[in-house]
């Protein structure tokens, strides 16, 4: 199936535009004395330089890419509008002579500039601290014996105060005598704590401080 060509009105449009300033640079530089292929040669001189500028503008704005651009559209707006019956072409004045005869240098000096792009600086690469060494370990060498602990004299316990002997009644002390009389009559010896602690039925120490007593 063949294929639907579709037009696109601002590609005609640009064409039609294009041509048009095309021949109007070609009449203008004519009539200045250009004749033959150099009147030809200078539209596209201005078209070259438009496009430059305009390369240039979509990358960077810089104040000498608007100027340039400002001369090629003078340069182009001008022809546009000195061919609409402005100026007698078959009488072009001096100055406009001088005008399109210093062009080629002109434009050649601003597309040179356009051209070549600044060349950014590098960024600036921060240094970074140098890192200080670790410090080396030993390994083979052996690891100095931990210090012993201190071995502390506990302190004496201060000595508990001696209970007082409780006190006996002198009646006890009597009744323990004749046991003890008895005991030393029956085994021929002193009396001990135990037994007087038994047959009286009493605390030890009572018992002990009797026989203290009887001794």
């Amino acid at each position: 199936m063949p294929r639907k060509i579709h037009v696109d009105a601002v590609l005609v449009q640009a064409v039609i535009a294009g041509a048009l300033s095309f021949a109007h640079l070609h009449d203008l530089a004519a009539a200045a004395g250009q004749s033959g292929w150099k009147a030809w040669a200078y539209p596209v001189s201005v078209d070259l330089l438009l496009v430059a500028v305009w390369r240039r503008l979509r990358t960077e704005r810089s104040k000498l890419a608007w100027f340039w651009f400002l001369v090629a559209l003078v340069a182009s707006l001008g022809a546009n509008i000195a061919t609409a019956g402005l100026l007698d072409l078959d009488h072009v004045p001096a100055w406009l002579r001088i005008l399109v005869a210093g062009w080629p240098a002109l434009a050649f000096l601003g597309g040179t500039l356009l051209a070549h792009q600044p060349t950014t600086p590098a960024p600036e690469l921060t240094q970074e601290p140098a890192l200080r060494p670790a410090p080396m370990v030993d390994l083979d060498r052996p690891e100095p014996p931990a210090p012993a602990p201190e071995i502390t004299t506990p302190e004496p316990v201060p000595a508990l105060p001696e209970a007082p002997a409780p006190a006996v009644p002198p009646a006890l002390v009597d009744h323990a005598r004749k046991i003890a009389a008895d005991h030393h009559a029956r085994t021929g010896s002193e009396i001990d704590t135990a037994t007087l602690r038994a047959r009286l039925g009493i605390p030890e120490d009572l018992a002990g401080a009797i026989v203290a007593q009887l001794a």
